[in-house]
C-alpha cells in the first residue's frame, strides 16, 4: 500500500523527537570496544593513545628484543571514560599481547575468536533472562584494528588465517603500522599488494556494502575502501615543526607530523573511526555480527530441544510397548 505524505497545516512539534532521542542518549553515554591485534613492536598502544588523544593503554609487548615473549596470546582489557562536549564515551581497549610472537603461531587467533564469541554469548544470556536489565552492558567487540608490519611482503599464513576468522565475526580494519619506515613509493606499492591480497582471499573487510545506504554514504565507503589498509604513524609526544606544536616524532632523518595527510593516513583513520562511522561500527556489530551469532544459537537450542523431545517420546513409546507385551 502506498503511503500518503501529508504536511500538517500548523506546527505540531513531533520534529523535536530527534532532540529528545539525543538527550536520552547523552544521558546514557556510548560504549566503544576496540580490539588491537598484531605482533609486538608495531606501536599498537601508541596508536590507540594517539587516536583518542589520551593515555589509555601502556605497552603490553616487549620493549627489547632480548626480553621473553608471551607463551600464548593473552587478552587484556583496559576501560576508560572520555568526555567531549557533553558526550560520554565508555571505551574498552582489548589488547592481545603475544599474538604472532611465537616460532609456531598455529591457531594463535583462537583466543581472540573465543573472546569475541564469549561477549556475544554473555549478551545473549542477559537478553534471554526473565528479568533482564533495562540497558544491558555492551562488551561486544565493535572494531578489530589489525596491525600489519611495514615489510612490503605478502600476507603471512598467520595473517591470512587470522583475518579470515576475525572478519567472519567482527568489523576488521587493517592498518600498516609504522608506515614512516617506508618511502611514499614503497607505501603505495605495499598498499596495492595488500589490497590485492584481501581480494584474493575474499576477506570481509569493514565497511560493508548495503542497499540501505544513501548515495553520499556509498561514495564515502568507496573512498574509505580505496585507503584500506590505512598507512599510519602514532605518537604520544608533541614536537615543534616550523614553529608549530604538533603531535609527531623526530628522528635523525627528520620529523613527522602524524596529522599531516601528506606524510601518513592517521587523520583518515581517526575520522573514519570517530567522526563518520562510530555509530555504524556499533550498529553493524549488533545487527550483523551479533544477530548472526544469536540466530545460530537459537536455532541450535530449538533443534536440541526438538531432539530431546523426540528422544523422550521414543522412550515413552518403547516403554508402553514393553508393558503391552508383558500384559
Amino acid at each position: 500500500m502506498d503511503e500518503k505524505v501529508t504536511q500538517p497545516q500548523k506546527y505540531v512539534g513531533f520534529d523535536t523527537i530527534t532532540t529528545q532521542i539525543e538527550n536520552r542518549l547523552l544521558k546514557r553515554g556510548f560504549s566503544l570496544n576496540v580490539m588491537v591485534v598484531g605482533r609486538s613492536g608495531l606501536g599498537k598502544s601508541t596508536l590507540i593513545n594517539t587516536l583518542f588523544s589520551s593515555k589509555l593503554v601502556d605497552s603490553s609487548g616487549r620493549r627489547r628484543a632480548d626480553l621473553p615473549v608471551e607463551k600464548t596470546t593473552e587478552i587484556k582489557v583496559s576501560s576508560h571514560v572520555l568526555t567531549e562536549n557533553n558526550v560520554r564515551l565508555n571505551i574498552n581497549v582489548i589488547d592481545t599481547p603475544g599474538f604472532g610472537d611465537q616460532i609456531n603461531n598455529d591457531k594463535c587467533w583462537e583466543p581472540l575468536v573465543k573472546y569475541i564469541k564469549e561477549q556475544y554469548s554473555q549478551y545473549l544470556r542477559k537478553e534471554l533472562t526473565a528479568e533482564r536489565e533495562r540497558y544491558i552492558p555492551d562488551t561486544r567487540v565493535h572494531c578489530v584494528l589489525y596491525f600489519l608490519a611495514p615489510n612490503g611482503q605478502p600476507l603471512s599464513q598467520t595473517d591470512v588465517q587470522a583475518l579470515r576468522k576475525l572478519s567472519e565475526i567482527a568489523n576488521v580494519i587493517p592498518v600498516i603500522a609504522k608506515s614512516d619506515s617506508l618511502t611514499l613509493e614503497e607505501r603505495s606499492e605495499y598498499k596495492k599488494l595488500l589490497q590485492n591480497e584481501f581480494i584474493r582471499h575474499n576477506f570481509n573487510i569493514y565497511p560493508y556494502d548495503s542497499d540501505d545506504l544513501y548515495d553520499d554514504e556509498r561514495q564515502l565507503n568507496e573512498d574509505i575502501k580505496s585507503l584500506i589498509p590505512f598507512a599510519v604513524v602514532g605518537s604520544d609526544k608533541e614536537i615543534v615543526i616550523n614553529g608549530e606544536m604538533v603531535r609527531g616524532r623526530k628522528t635523525r632523518w627528520g620529523a613527522i607530523n602524524v596529522e599531516d595527510v601528506s606524510q601518513c593516513e592517521f587523520v583518515f583513520l581517526r575520522d573514519f573511526l570517530t567522526r563518520t562511522h562510530l555509530q555504524d561500527l556499533i550498529e553493524t556489530t549488533s545487527m550483523v555480527h551479533y544477530e548472526g551469532f544469536r540466530s545460530k544459537q537459537l536455532i541450535a537450542l530449538k533443534e536440541n530441544a526438538g531432539n530431546r523431545q523426540s528422544t523422550a517420546e521414543m522412550r515413552s513409546q518403547q516403554s508402553s510397548e514393553s508393558i503391552y507385551q508383558r500384559a
